[in-house]
Protein backbone atom coordinates (compact mmCIF):
# COMPACT_ATOMS: atom_id res chain seq x y z
CA UNK A 1 0.00 0.00 0.00
CA UNK A 2 1.14 3.53 -0.65
CA UNK A 3 0.60 7.00 0.75
CA UNK A 4 1.07 9.57 -1.99
CA UNK A 5 1.62 13.09 -0.75
CA UNK A 6 1.25 15.86 -3.30
CA UNK A 7 2.87 19.24 -2.67
CA UNK A 8 1.99 22.14 -4.93
CA UNK A 9 5.01 23.75 -6.56
CA UNK A 10 3.09 26.53 -8.29
CA UNK A 11 0.48 29.12 -7.28
CA UNK A 12 -3.09 27.87 -6.77
CA UNK A 13 -4.19 29.62 -9.96
CA UNK A 14 -1.86 27.33 -11.94
CA UNK A 15 -3.08 24.28 -9.99
CA UNK A 16 -6.72 25.19 -10.61
CA UNK A 17 -6.02 25.58 -14.34
CA UNK A 18 -5.40 21.80 -14.59
CA UNK A 19 -7.73 20.67 -11.79
CA UNK A 20 -10.39 19.27 -14.14
CA UNK A 21 -7.83 17.06 -15.92
CA UNK A 22 -6.40 15.96 -12.56
CA UNK A 23 -9.88 14.94 -11.34
CA UNK A 24 -10.46 12.94 -14.55
CA UNK A 25 -7.11 11.22 -13.99
CA UNK A 26 -8.13 10.46 -10.37
CA UNK A 27 -11.43 9.01 -11.57
CA UNK A 28 -9.59 6.66 -13.93
CA UNK A 29 -7.32 5.42 -11.11
CA UNK A 30 -10.39 4.73 -8.97
CA UNK A 31 -11.99 2.81 -11.87
CA UNK A 32 -8.84 0.69 -12.16
CA UNK A 33 -8.90 -0.06 -8.42
CA UNK A 34 -5.57 1.67 -7.73
CA UNK A 35 -6.81 4.55 -5.53
CA UNK A 36 -8.75 3.95 -2.31
CA UNK A 37 -9.06 7.50 -0.97
CA UNK A 38 -7.88 11.00 -1.85
CA UNK A 39 -8.35 14.62 -0.89
CA UNK A 40 -6.87 18.05 -0.38
CA UNK A 41 -4.58 18.85 2.51
CA UNK A 42 -5.60 21.61 4.88
CA UNK A 43 -4.24 24.19 4.41
CA UNK A 44 -4.57 23.71 0.65
CA UNK A 45 -0.93 23.22 -0.29
CA UNK A 46 -1.33 19.77 -1.85
CA UNK A 47 -3.17 16.52 -1.34
CA UNK A 48 -2.99 12.93 -0.14
CA UNK A 49 -3.88 9.71 -1.93
CA UNK A 50 -4.05 6.17 -0.51
CA UNK A 51 -3.22 3.69 -3.25
CA UNK A 52 -2.60 0.00 -3.90
CA UNK A 53 -0.49 -1.47 -6.68
CA UNK A 54 1.79 -4.40 -7.33
CA UNK A 55 4.95 -2.42 -6.75
CA UNK A 56 6.52 1.00 -6.35
CA UNK A 57 7.52 1.20 -10.02
CA UNK A 58 3.84 0.97 -11.02
CA UNK A 59 2.86 3.73 -8.58
CA UNK A 60 5.68 5.95 -9.85
CA UNK A 61 4.54 5.39 -13.44
CA UNK A 62 0.98 6.31 -12.48
CA UNK A 63 1.96 9.47 -10.62
CA UNK A 64 4.15 10.56 -13.54
CA UNK A 65 0.98 10.67 -15.67
CA UNK A 66 -0.90 12.98 -13.28
CA UNK A 67 -1.78 16.20 -15.15
CA UNK A 68 -0.54 18.11 -12.09
CA UNK A 69 2.90 16.56 -12.69
CA UNK A 70 2.93 16.99 -16.46
CA UNK A 71 1.89 20.64 -15.99
CA UNK A 72 4.67 21.12 -13.42
CA UNK A 73 2.40 22.26 -10.59
CA UNK A 74 3.08 19.53 -8.00
CA UNK A 75 5.63 17.06 -6.73
CA UNK A 76 4.93 13.65 -5.21
CA UNK A 77 6.36 11.99 -2.12
CA UNK A 78 5.67 8.24 -2.26
CA UNK A 79 5.66 6.24 0.99
CA UNK A 80 5.22 2.49 0.80
CA UNK A 81 3.96 0.61 3.84
CA UNK A 82 2.58 -2.79 4.80
CA UNK A 83 -1.03 -2.46 5.98
CA UNK A 84 -1.08 -5.20 8.62
CA UNK A 85 -4.15 -3.75 10.35
CA UNK A 86 -7.16 -2.15 8.64
CA UNK A 87 -10.74 -1.12 9.21
CA UNK A 88 -13.15 -3.95 8.36
CA UNK A 89 -14.09 -2.20 5.10
CA UNK A 90 -10.46 -2.42 3.98
CA UNK A 91 -9.88 -6.03 5.04
CA UNK A 92 -9.25 -7.07 1.41
CA UNK A 93 -6.14 -4.85 1.45
CA UNK A 94 -4.70 -6.24 4.69
CA UNK A 95 -1.16 -7.58 4.30
CA UNK A 96 1.15 -9.81 6.27
CA UNK A 97 4.82 -9.28 6.96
Amino acid sequence: MFVLELTYTAPLEAVDAVLEEHVSWLDEQYRQGVFLASGRKSPRDGGVIIAVAGDRARIEAITAEDPFVTAGVCAYRVTEFTATKTAPALEAYRETL
